[in-house]
């Protein structure tokens, strides 16, 4: 029998409507036509010295066998001590930490252990692209809240909309991604309150927090009155610390809904890697300056890009936070976005991330594009001299 008669007849409904992830794709396209890969969110310089000698040590003291399901005794401490130091936060490591492979296993592990069938999960639009496929995985309807441009706001009475008697869940990506927008303490206690008038979990993926700029500070919902017993936060080493590569994040819930997300994780993955948690105490423990520094220097990155960009020819909307900036292209005369990243990858040598991958629907994101600049000096140059035969008509 063909195997796509096959895959039409043991296909699970749930990713009937999945595609390949459209950043891993542009990546992809990126090594194949030689391109700066611009597109996905990952640094392409080195992390810490201190976390790669502790995480060789650590294999080389044979931490290399299952550490306890739901993460080894001291990175739960450690990642409880950092919510102390940074937050103020007393979190209980035994009943309200679950370590796992990244925050991409945290959401769904979260997204599995909390919603039925037919539930619903209000997301913020333009969204990173895992949580629509999450939600399908998980049985949710997804409802739908635009930040609007330019500033990346949200109209309160757009969310309330949003909201009814099968609300189960709100997922909040701040600082966001691809947006740059970094939540208001204001906005998170509007969240919170219909949370609460509609008795539903706020979860939360905080991975981009130390990255931040300008004056704004990142809020964890956790924090905040009325929030603490409904919240639950997902985070991971991954950008704060440059090792997108580890795949070592955690989840922190009340004790009863950290019960059922541990279950969900044990049978999902397991554990996530022994000797790289070991690592992570090292990470959580560095010092005030390495903190500063990372925003510092990605908000010099960010300036560098912006200015290429807009050099180049297009309209930019400067990020607040994350490492990412959106751009509108409607002047460059492509038909869409995928039309003019594709155009861009081949032709120019430059990847980037077609917007319409983070809308519902695709039109509202085809006249936006989302370039990364969590990359060295050398490499955004290089993407700027590229890009400057955009001006000059490719």
């Amino acid at each position: 029998m063909p195997s796509a008669s096959l895959g039409r007849r043991f296909q699970n409904a749930r990713v009937a409507e999945f595609q390949e992830s459209v950043i891993r794709e542009m990546t992809r396209l990126s090594i194949q036509h030689g391109a700066v890969n611009l597109a996905q969110g990952f640094p392409d310089f080195a992390a810490p010295t201190e976390l790669k000698t502790a995480a060789q040590q650590a294999i080389a003291g044979d931490l290399n066998q299952y550490a306890i399901t739901w993460g080894a005794k001291p990175f739960r401490d450690a990642i409880a001590a950092y919510y102390r130091r940074f937050y103020g936060l007393e979190i209980d490591p035994e009943r309200e930490i679950t370590v796992c492979c990244g925050s991409t296993e945290g959401m769904i592990a979260s997204l599995l252990a909390l919603l039925n069938a037919g539930d619903e999960v209000v997301i913020f639009e333009p969204f990173y692209e895992n949580y629509w496929p999450d939600s399908q995985l998980s049985g949710a309807v997804c409802r739908y809240v635009r930040l609007h441009a330019p500033e990346w706001t949200f109209s309160p009475e757009e969310l309330r909309a949003a909201f009814n008697e099968r609300t189960r869940a709100v997922i909040v990506n701040t600082p966001n991604n691809p947006t740059g927008r970094v939540f208001s303490r204001s906005e998170l206690e509007t969240l919170g309150r219909l949370c609460a008038e509609f008795d539903c979990l706020l979860i939360t993926d905080e991975i981009y927090e130390h990255i931040v700029f300008g004056g704004e500070r990142h809020i964890p919902p956790i924090t905040l009155p009325g929030l603490r017993e409904r919240s639950v936060l997902v985070n991971s080493l991954s950008k704060t610390y440059s090792v997108t590569g580890w795949r070592v994040g955690w989840i922190i819930a009340p004790p009863e809904l950290t019960a059922s997300i541990r279950k969900v994780h044990d049978f999902l993955t397991v554990g996530a890697p022994a000797p790289l948690q070991q690592a992570g105490v090292t990470a959580l423990n560095l010092p005030d300056s390495y903190y500063s520094a990372l925003a510092q220097s990605y908000q010099e990155k960010r300036d560098v890009l912006l200015g290429i960009l807009e050099d180049a020819g297009f309209r930019c909307y400067v990020p607040k936070g994350a490492y990412y900036i959106m751009c509108d292209i409607s002047s460059f005369g492509f038909p869409d976005d995928v039309a003019f990243t594709r155009y861009l990858v081949k032709e120019i040598g430059v990847g980037a991330v077609p917007g319409s991958s983070f809308f519902a629907d695709a039109k509202d994101g085809a006249h936006l594009i989302r370039f990364c600049f969590a990359k060295k000096a050398e490499t955004l140059n290089a993407a700027g001299e590229r890009l400057q035969r955009l001006r000059a008509g490719g």
